[in-house]
């Protein structure tokens, strides 16, 4: 069908015309056929598997050969860090990779020094809105400018459209709003349009390691990247066990041909909710710790004229995400991890939560930030080594959602939760210097003034 009669002819021209690259349209063009033709992205339980087991990459270590095949392989491995989120969760309006996260040290920070410690090349993907500021963050490292490869490349963005009619939708309050980032797995297109995998290939790099730049435990692992390299795999996920708090983030499973997929949560149909959250039958979550053969991505693009083809994921949102009486809109987005059914030769591994400590909310935020996680001297936030799993925190989301005004409630820093199982608070409550919390504690303030805990308070399964 031509974009004349389907439709696709006035939102090119407009792609164009924002100086979108002809492999960002083609791929929208992709995606926009797919919704056209009622296609939801939805994968129903009955046209997957779940996964058995999976390698255990906490046996690599032990395994000379990996560990050889990891050294030899780390001069020719590059790590990438997905660095487009802004943070508007917690009331962030710039990267939030600038959040000071642990001991004064921002996400950049730790980031930074992680790869100056390993000796890797480290790239940012950025998105047109934290760019600026991360590269002037950065500009602290010099050890990390390379002449070989560019510091970062540029996700790319595409328009939203009208759920009504499928037309661009037009916003004149604010017209950036008219664009979003078509998700992570544009990671693939993105390489190619800015030019970074054609020079990283030209410069000898074969591996990449990509991660969240909000994930503070996925490090560059040799172990783990010798069993990616021994095994002559294309791709390969770092998966982790899933646990109740994950019943609702995506999960690994197998088509019925064997060939491992992502599902995640926007493509569950409804009526599989219950199998969805099923942890004992999904078992594993995807940690969007990936590791790509260089190499093999640009034979596959090339093969696929650069359209990857992943499986698309529908959101419905409004076009001003802080007005839910907005203009109802499509985001067409689709997952890095995703890539996982497309390569052939992909694999996946289980990894052990140290790896997955990402920050997502102020919940978060305060555990990492208390000394339940320490800095380790290479540069990894890790689980304190004399707990087992981490503080489960619920901060009143109508006193504590925000970062300002949760750091607001704990001006002088997070509380001890090293002995602490579970933090629940409810009201307006304010927290001292030095205080001390032990068990579950459940903290409660109906009152309609703040309530103070004092400085060097020690609260041991209280229940206010």
């Amino acid at each position: 069908m031509s974009e004349e009669r389907d439709g696709f002819a006035p939102i090119a021209d407009k792609m164009r015309r924002e100086g979108l690259p002809e492999i960002v349209i083609r791929n929208f063009k992709h995606y926009y056929r797919l919704v056209q033709s009622g296609e939801t992205g939805l994968i129903p339980e009955s046209n997957i598997r779940p996964v058995d087991a999976l390698p255990d990459a906490d046996a690599f270590a032990g395994d000379p050969a990996l560990m050889a095949a990891g050294q030899a392989a780390m001069g020719r491995a590059v790590a990438i860090k997905l660095n487009g989120g802004l943070g508007t969760s917690m009331g962030l309006d710039r990267a939030k990779s600038l959040l000071t996260v642990k001991n004064d040290h921002t996400f950049l920070d730790i980031i930074a020094r992680q790869a100056i410690k390993l000796g890797a090349p480290l790239i940012f993907m950025n998105s047109f809105s934290t760019r600026e500021d991360t590269l002037a963050a950065l500009a602290r490292y010099p050890e990390l400018q390379r002449e070989d490869i560019p510091l970062d490349f540029v996700q790319n963005k595409v328009p939203k459209l009208t759920q009504a009619d499928l037309t661009p939708v037009s916003w004149p309050p604010n017209p950036a709003l008219k664009w979003c980032p078509p998700g992570h797995g544009d990671i693939y297109a993105a390489l190619i349009t800015s030019g970074m995998l054609n020079a990283l290939l030209d410069a000898g790099y074969r591996y990449a390691f990509v991660s969240n730049a909000d994930n503070l435990g996925a490090v560059m692992d040799a172990a783990i990247l010798g069993y990616f390299a021994a095994n002559e795999l294309s791709f390969m996920m770092e998966a982790a066990d899933r646990t109740e708090s994950d019943r609702k983030g995506g999960h690994l499973a197998r088509r019925p041909d064997g060939q491992l997929i992502l599902r995640e949560s926007a493509q569950c149909p409804d009526e599989d909710k219950g199998a969805f959250e099923d942890i004992n039958r999904h078992r594993y979550f995807n940690t969007n710790n990936l590791w790509i053969n260089l190499p093999a991505l640009k034979r596959l693009m090339t093969e696929k004229n650069n359209v990857l083809g992943l499986p698309m994921i529908r959101n419905s949102k409004t076009v001003d995400p802080r007005d839910p009486a907005s203009t109802p809109v499509y985001q067409l987005e689709t997952a890095m991890g995703s890539a996982i059914g497309v390569f052939p030769g992909s694999g996946a591994v289980r990894v052990s939560r140290s790896r997955f400590a990402p920050i997502k909310t102020t919940n978060d935020l305060l555990a990492v930030r208390s000394d339940a996680y320490v800095l380790t001297d290479d540069y990894r936030v890790v689980l304190d080594p004399s707990r087992e799993r981490p503080p489960f925190i619920q901060l009143d989301s109508a006193y504590y959602k925000l970062i300002d005004a949760m750091e607001a409630r704990f001006p002088k820093g997070a509380p001890s939760l090293i002995r602490c199982r579970s933090l629940a608070v409810e009201g307006d409550i304010r927290f001292g210097r030095d205080v001390v919390m032990e068990g579950d504690v459940h903290l409660v303030n109906e009152t309609g003034d703040p309530l103070v805990v004092e400085d060097s308070s020690r609260l041991v399964g209280v229940h206010s």
